[in-house]
């Protein structure tokens, strides 16, 4: 079998022949002309054929070593193109992000133009859906998930706590009239989202609020829709203040009351294997997570505290398959 002849060779054979002559590549080479003349030398000797013809200090190529620079010299162009390219690489950071879709849009969305602004030459792509991801199958690097935190397999990283609570808007409120709880919610109709994990059953339980066991309902696939039903007037919504805050905060929904607490529980996790904590795209997104969530968090209490709201802790239990709780 033929050996391969020696690849520094083709880049000092290359350098000579375009530069002209060995003293001109010795010196872009940052080697000793005698270290050129034994590369090209060896090449010569490897290859069984002459590339140069010399007449005193003078080089000349020969018919085979004009073939041989136009193929070099397009092949050591590609190897430097590719160079340069995977230094460009190195400084671009891709990013591909998965979250749900009224969670992407209510709270995320306007959020990312910051990390934009800080970030202005990373690669970014935002998949809202409602299935989580199959790492497996599919190229994610991250998935903010809604969920008890169970997803075997995947490691999972509590980033924010929910804070759920009846909320309607004013002039429902003013329509419901004072009286007892219970009457109240037995007038109102109650408005669910179907993926929360803390809905009007548990709710009223958890609470101790009795009403009737026809009461009005509706239920809603997504928050989005829950929410926007409530801030028509068309009933009281138990709903999450990491999707509802603005609307509280501005007054265009209002607490129902400030006797009973908001329920506080870990709900949205940021989900991924183990081994894309070692990217630094997925790293520098938790990092930039946390800050959002702390202002969030900021901003929440000072609402809670003008409304007169307290809170309560509580833990959920979920017989949901692992993986399969959505965001709502």
């Amino acid at each position: 079998m033929p050996r391969t002849p020696n690849l520094n060779g083709f880049l000092y054979f290359e350098t000579v022949a375009r530069r002209g002559t060995i003293t001109r590549a010795a010196e872009e080479l940052s080697v000793s002309p005698s270290a050129v003349s034994q590369q090209i030398k060896l090449l010569e000797q490897q290859l069984g054929v002459r590339l140069f013809r010399r007449d005193g200090r003078s080089l000349s190529l020969t018919l085979e070593g004009e073939q041989l620079f136009q193929t070099s010299a397009t092949a050591l162009r590609m190897l430097r193109d590719a160079r340069r390219h995977l230094g460009k690489t190195r400084e671009t950071y891709r990013l591909n992000l998965r979250v749900s879709p009224s969670f992407g849009v209510r709270w995320l969305g306007p959020r990312l133009s910051d990390f934009v602004a800080r970030y202005p030459d990373w690669d970014l792509r935002a998949d809202a859906a409602p299935d989580p991801t199959d790492f497996d199958r599919e190229v994610m690097d991250l998935d903010i998930r809604y969920g008890t935190g169970h997803w075997a397999g995947y490691h999972a990283q509590a980033v924010i706590q929910d804070h759920v609570l009846p909320l309607c808007s004013p002039q429902y409120l003013a329509e419901l009239g004072s009286g007892k709880l219970g009457e109240m919610f037995d007038k109102a109709r109650l408005i669910d989202s179907a993926r929360a994990l803390c809905q009007w059953d548990f709710w009223l339980m958890h609470t101790g609020v009795e009403t009737e066991a026809n009461r009005k309902t509706i239920l809603m696939d997504r928050s989005s829709m829950a929410l926007q039903l409530a801030l028509d007037g068309s009933g009281i919504v138990l709903e999450s203040l990491a999707l509802a805050l603005p609307e509280l905060a501005e007054g265009r929904l209002v607490p129902v009351t400030p006797a009973l607490p908001v329920l506080r529980f870990p709900a949205y996790w940021a989900i991924c294997p183990a081994r894309n904590l070692n990217r630094r795209a997925v790293r520098r997104f938790l990092g930039w997570l946390d800050e959002q969530v702390a202002a969030h968090e900021k901003e929440l209490h000072a609402v809670l505290d003008r409304h007169g709201l307290f809170l309560e802790d509580i833990v959920l239990e979920s017989e949901r398959p692992s993986g399969r709780i959505e965001q709502t």
